[in-house]
This record gives structure tokens, sequence and C-alpha cells, in this order.
């Protein structure tokens, strides 16, 4: 399709925007329905520890205890705000982070083009739409440069629809091919993507093995709790005949079973760990992302522009003429010449590609007079062919031109040389290759007249000559694929290159496997079966194209491995969907492969996913420790709540809910701030990753933390048994058990920061938030002892010095145990 020649519009002013905004409102699809202050109030009453808290607040006004009643109140409103705190502040960091995934559209207004975000179109804009480019909103075609779309995701036909000026075009579909400037007629939900329901901010994104994980276990202990509340209900209601305290004790033991502390930490985590990744230039389009990084296991990297140099350089010509290669820059035989122009030609008039660039910036070096006279495109053949050739018909110097150029192959098969000649081209692109160049055949044809073949292949074609590109490793390059090595996983380069080229670079990189190669041709000829154990030796794929990316990707996760892809193109979209972590380029990676993608590197480079898959690391092993805390500390309460009870202790009912949610106040934020702020362990990212589906909320790692809390709840449970045989009144023995137990919390948190290092080794790691949740703890514990009116609410005696001396003894028995048991492991070879 030829373009357009029509002088463009000025576009809309902002006042006709303002005027088009107030008519047919923003271009969203669908607004969030569970986002917003509202729907988290909504969420945090319907949490069950408010329901607790508010049953057990009823049931001292039915008991007439004003004072245990307000108490609960002002519990109750402390506990939703610290819920609250915690999703405004989770949501905050996923709307600063959707803010900076959101798609920008080029927008022509007051006659000036720029980036305008695509929720901020409005009808009557025009916009420019190019190749990789997702449409942001329906139109009609005003200006267009053999313009195709993907339609599939309203048709579900896969079969790229050319476009003409003035048909019409739909948001979400995509551009399969060349670039078109369209004016807006629908946004939102008057859109055909919006009236058909297939938003798809409106799908339900599936959970991760680990959210299920935690749902799973959360459910469980809702049950165990539910169990134990009629179970401890029931037998004190025997014991005493009053109903109402029993229910009383029995929301006591309800409470402090359940560990409603888990998922809020889960989604706090995910969402600042999102907006962490963020800041250090790596985009999370789904939060949920970051708890896959840490178990990925294979880096699928492309080589242009993530392993090489952004940008490109022409470094030599094979002139075909004269059979000889020609260094760039510097002197240009006349034969030499039109390799040069004609590949300019062949590319687009204003390039975006780096190897386009490249190729322009090296034919006005060489012939500035040439380059710059018109060549208005008369006809173009896009990128197409395995392996692929493009072609460009223009005017120039008032001479009808035919320039085609690309891969190697698909050159010579429609030019047709003598076997000799193309045997000599061959070894010639190949010794190029092997130096790391990237090569291209160019080619010319005699115009047809005035109808044009309906392929590209079959013109008369000419071989002139070939084009090496150079386009070294980044510099950090080899230390980013040593970083993925001592971490385990494995890397591999796949790319549309030559063989010779894919290989070269890879030896520059220090990729292992350099040698073992396999190109598309080969990884499309092999079955599912046979292909998975190849892939997952070779570490260097050539020649590739989009179904055969998609095809090793498939093969490489059906031997179990957790996938991570690299790639810019619309090509690489079906991949990068595929993967468990698709990685988009975010300078040069078009939108259909950021929209495909999990995670948008916003430099281009890929050391930024050596930093993710370490945060990734240690966010999930920030979380652990923060799970094996609350499950640790919550088996004392558990058990100092029910032991006594269904002994027969003389004091069977010691704790009430208002000490109950002393310890939630406390346990919450240290759940979910302080251990989320823990730095990274030394020698994490020297570890293997971990398996996508491995759990530590059952088998060993869980029953380490069980006997963590048991160890604990001995502690508190013989503090609480020592001072009753004793004799002391009941008060006494309450405040004793009591400080144990908040003792033991404190200890337990600063041995749970290292499940290998030892305390002392921990305290030297910086982390104020957590040294001020501590504080915070226990100047509420010295409240609760010191002051009359605290002491009188909790039910608390003055009490000894050195009584909380051996409460502090007894406690650092409970918690220290872990520190012996660290040290054997750390002996261990």
């Amino acid at each position: 399709m030829a373009s357009s020649s029509t002088a463009p519009a000025p576009g809309l002013t902002d006042e006709a925007v303002t005027a088009a905004r107030a008519a047919h409102g923003r271009n969203v699809l669908t607004t969030n329905a569970h986002s917003g202050l509202l729907a988290t109030l909504r969420g945090v009453v319907t949490e069950p520890m408010f329901g607790l808290l508010l049953a057990a607040c009823a049931v001292y006004i039915a008991l007439g205890e004003g004072a245990e009643a307000l108490t609960l109140g002002v519990a109750l409103l402390a506990v939703a705000g610290i819920s609250v705190y915690q999703e405004i502040r989770s949501d905050r960091a996923l709307g600063a982070l959707r803010e900076l995934t959101q798609p920008r559209a080029q927008v022509r207004r007051n006659g000036v083009v720029g980036p305008v975000p695509v929720a901020d179109l409005v009808v009557g804009d025009a916009v420019l739409v190019e190749e990789g480019g997702r449409l942001p909103a329906d139109g009609t075609v005003t200006e267009g440069s053999d313009f195709s779309v993907d339609e599939a995701i309203l048709t579900g036909e896969a079969v790229p629809v050319a476009k003409a000026v003035g048909d019409p075009v739909f948001a979400g579909t995509s551009t399969a091919a060349g670039s078109v400037w369209l004016t807006v007629t629908a946004v939102g939900g008057d859109t055909k993507l919006g009236r058909i329901g297939q938003s798809l901010e409106a799908i339900d994104t599936e959970k991760t093995p680990l959210q299920r994980q935690v749902s799973r276990f959360v459910l469980r202990m809702a049950w165990v709790g539910a169990g134990a509340f009629s179970l401890v209900w029931g037998v004190n209601y025997a014991h005493s005949g009053n109903w109402v305290t029993a229910l009383l004790f029995g929301l006591t033991l309800a409470m402090s079973i359940l560990p409603e502390e888990i998922p809020v930490a889960f989604s706090s985590f995910m969402a600042l760990g999102a907006a962490r990744l963020s800041r250090l230039g790596v985009l999370t389009r789904q939060p949920q992302t970051v708890e896959s990084l840490g178990s990925a296991t294979v880096i699928c990297a492309d080589k242009t522009g993530t392993l090489t140099q952004e940008g490109m350089r022409v470094a030599q010509l094979y002139d075909g003429a004269a059979a000889r290669l020609v260094p760039v820059p510097g002197p240009l035989l006349p034969s030499a010449t039109p390799v040069l122009a004609y590949a300019r030609w062949a590319s687009e008039t204003e390039p975006f590609d780096a190897m386009e660039k490249a190729i322009v910036a090296a034919f006005m070096a060489a012939a500035p007079a040439a380059a710059a006279a018109p060549a208005p495109m008369l006809h173009e053949y896009p990128l197409a062919g395995t392996p692929p050739m493009m072609t460009h018909v223009r005017q120039v110097n008032g001479e009808t031109l035919v320039a085609g150029k690309g891969a190697v192959e698909h050159v010579l098969a429609v030019c047709r040389p003598t076997p000799a000649v193309a045997a000599e081209i061959r070894r010639v692109a190949q010794a190029l290759s092997a130096q790391g160049y990237r090569v291209l055949g160019v080619a010319r044809a005699a115009a047809p007249g005035p109808d044009f073949p309906a392929a590209q292949d079959d013109f008369a074609w000419e071989f002139l000559g070939l084009v090496a590109l150079e386009n070294p490793p980044k510099a950090n390059a080899a230390a980013v694929i040593q970083d993925f090595l001592a971490a385990g996983i494995q890397v591999k380069m796949i790319t549309g290159d030559f063989p010779e080229t894919a290989q070269a670079i890879a030896r520059q990189v220090g990729l292992p496997g350099a040698d073992t190669l396999l190109t598309g041709q080969q990884v499309m000829a092999l079955s599912d079966v046979d292909l998975q154990p190849l892939a997952a030796t070779t570490a260097v794929f050539a020649r590739m194209f989009p179904e055969a990316k998609l095809k090793v990707v498939e093969a490489l996760k059906a031997r179990g491995e957790v996938v991570a892809m690299t790639g810019d193109g619309v090509n690489d979209g079906p991949a990068l969907k595929a993967a468990h972590i698709g990685v988009a380029m975010g300078r040069r990676g078009t939108e259909v492969a950021r929209q495909a993608a999990s995670l948008v590197l916003v430099d281009d480079d890929l050391a930024g996913m050596v930093t993710a898959i370490a945060q990734g690391r240690r966010i999930y092993q920030n979380f652990k420790k923060a799970v094996f805390y609350v499950v640790s500390i919550h088996i004392p309460i558990v058990l100092t709540v029910a032991v006594p009870l269904l002994a027969g202790w003389q004091f069977a009912n010691l704790f009430s809910p208002v000490h109950i949610i002393f310890l939630e106040l406390v346990m919450g934020p240290t759940c979910s701030i302080a251990f989320e702020n823990e730095p990274a362990e030394a020698g994490q990212m020297r570890q293997p990753p971990r398996p996508l589906t491995a759990t530590f909320l059952a088998g060993a790692e869980l029953g380490r933390s069980v006997v963590q809390g048991l160890g604990i709840a001995a502690a508190v449970l013989g503090v609480y048994y020592y001072f009753m045989r004793q004799g002391a009144p009941l008060p006494v023995v309450r405040t004793l058990t009591f400080a144990t137990l908040v003792l033991s919390n404190l200890l337990l948190t600063l041995v749970n920061r290292s499940f290998t290092q030892s305390v002392l080794q921990t305290l030297r790691v910086p982390n104020r938030i957590l040294w001020l949740m501590l504080a915070l703890t226990l100047a509420l514990l010295l409240t609760t002892l010191l002051v009359p009116a605290a002491q009188r609410l909790f039910g608390f005696a003055p009490v000894p010095l050195a009584a909380l001396g051996g409460c502090a003894l007894a406690a650092l028995a409970g918690v220290g145990w872990v520190e012996g048991w660290k040290a054997v492991r750390r002996q261990r070879p």
C-alpha cells in the first residue's frame, strides 16, 4: 500500500480536547470497582479478626465491663487503621506502578506531535501508531504506509488484515506491519472492545502458587479456630454455667489462632516489592510476578540490544560486482556505492530500527548528496518470509527503483546467481558472521511497469552485495551472564541472526556451551518430545522466528524449567506471553511486546534482570521469615489460652481479648512492615533457584517453626505454672506470664531475621523500622506494667524486678535454643 501524500491536519486544540472529553469521557475500558477508600474499608470490616473483636466488644458490653468494651473499641479502630494504612500503602505503590507502565500514544495536537497517556485520548485526536504498537482507540485510517493489523483479540483470526485510508480500526488490536495516522472515533466503553466486554482489566488474574498456598493455610487455621472456639466455649460453659463469659473466652482463643497477619503481609510484600523494583528500573505489570522471580531457572536472552549494544554501525560492505570487501567508513568504489544506496532505499523513510538507522547514517556519510535527494515511496512489501526480506519501490531523481534487503539466504534465493558465485557469497557471509557482524543481503530489480507483482519474490532480482553491521557486546554482558550462572540460572541466546554471528557473540560474552546450536528450521523439524532434551542442553538458538521461539519456551517449560524470556518486537509476543516471566525492553520494545511481558526493563539492560531476581529472592525470603514469625508466636498464645483450661489449672482463663489484641497490634506491623524492610542476606544470589511450586507452609520448614513456637510456649507456660504453684495471686501470674510472652516476641523477631546467621551477625544489619517496632513494643509493655490505669485495664499487678528478670531468662531460653541449632547447621559441611 502506498503511503498517503496529503498534508497532515494540525490536530485538535486544547479547547476541543476538553470539549471531547466532556462529551465522551476518558479512554478507559473499565473502572476498578475493587479500589478506593470505601472498598478498602469494606474489605477491612469483613475480615474475620474485625468480626471477632466486634463480638468480644458486644460481650463486654453485655457483661457491663465498660472499660474493657471501650478498650476493645479503640483496639478495633487501631486494627482497622493499620489494615487501612497497609492497603493504602500498597495501593499507592501499585498506583505509581500503573502510572509508570501506562502506555502512551503519539498524538498531534495544536500542530505539534507529542506523547499523551492513552487514557487521555479523545474523539477526534490524530494518533500515530507504528509497527508493533497497540491501537489505543477505535478510529479511521487517515494516512498509512503498508499498514496491516492483527485483529485476533476481536475476531480470533491471527491473519493480519490490510487497512487502507478510510478503513476502520479498533482498540486493542495491534499493528502487524507498517505505520498509520488515524482519527479517533470512539474511546473507552464506546469502542468495539469495550462494548463486547473483553477488557483485559475485567479478567481476574490467576492466583500464583504461593497465593493459593497462603489461602489454603489461612483457611485451615480458620477451621481450626472455629473448632477450638466451640471446644473452649463448651468447656467454659460446663465449668461456669455462664454462656456469656464462656463466649468471651472462646472468642479469645479464636482470635489467638487466626493468623490474619499472613494474607495482609503477602499483599503488602508483593505491592511494595513491585514498587521497589520500579525504582530500580524494572517495571512489573502484575505485583504477583515478584513471587516467581526467585524461581527462574532459565533466561532466554535476545542478542541484539540485550547482550549487544543498542546502536549499530556499518563496518564493511561486500561489493558483489567487484567481489571484494570494502571497509566503512572509507572511500567507496563506484560499484560499491549502490550496495549502500539500495540498502538505504530498502529501509524505512524514517527508520526506528537500530540496523536501519546505521545504514542511513553510513549512506549519508558516504554519499551526502545522494542521501539528501527525495526518495518518495511508491509501494512497500513488508518484512516477510523465513528467513525474512523486505522490499521498497521508490522514485529517485525521476526513476522508479526497486530495492530489497534481508537475510542472505532469502536474497540469494530470489537473485539466483550461479552456484559458484552463490558459494562465494555464502563463504564471505559466514566469514563476516564468524567475526560477530550482522550480515544483510542487498538486491535491486527493474521496475516492471505500472502494476507491481503480488509478492516481492516475483521481481527479477539482481544481487548487489552484503552489508556487515557491527553490534559489539555490552560492556557488562559477560558480568551479567556470570551473575546468572552464579545464581544457578542457565542462559540461552535466542536470536534471528546468523548462527556464526550468534556464536561469535556468545563466545565473546562467555556464554557456556556457545558451540551448541540449533536453528529455527531445526527446532520446527523436531518433535516436542525430541526437542525437550536438546532445548535443555543447547545454549545458542539462531535464525529463530516466532513459532520456533515459542516452541523452545514450551519445551523448556515441559522439562520443569521456570523460564524468563526477553524480547522487544511484535514477533516476540507469543514467546513472551508463554514464558513464566516475559521481559520486554522499555526503550526499544514495541507496545505489543510490553503488553505481552510481565516485566519491563526501563533501560534495556539485562543487568536489571539480575537486580529483579535478587529482589524477588529477598522478598520471598523475608515473607518466609514473616510467616514463620507469625506461626511461632501464635503457638504460645494459643497454648497459653487453651492448656490451662483443658488441664484444669487453678487460673484457667488468664488472658482476655484485651491481651490478645495487644499482641495483634504488635505482631501485625512487625510481620508486614519490619520484615518487609529487611535487607537481603549475604550469599542469596549464590543459592540455586527455588522450585516454583515449593512451599514452606508444610513439611520440615513449617515443622521447625512449630518447634520454635513450642519452645516459646514451654517457657511461657513454665512461668505460668511456676508462679501459680508458688501461690502467687491471679494478677501477678497474669503479669509475669504476659511479660514472658511479649519478651519472647521481641527475641523471636531478632532470631528470625536469619535462619543461618547468628543474632550477633544480624544485629549489625541495618533495619530502622524493625528497631522502631521493637522499641515501640517494649514501651507498650512497660506502660502496661508501670502505669496504674493500664495495669487495671489489663488486670496486672506490680511485680518485683527480679521476677521480671526471671521472665526475661525464661524467654531467652525459650527462643535462644534456635541459635544453638543454627550454629550446629553452620558447622555441617
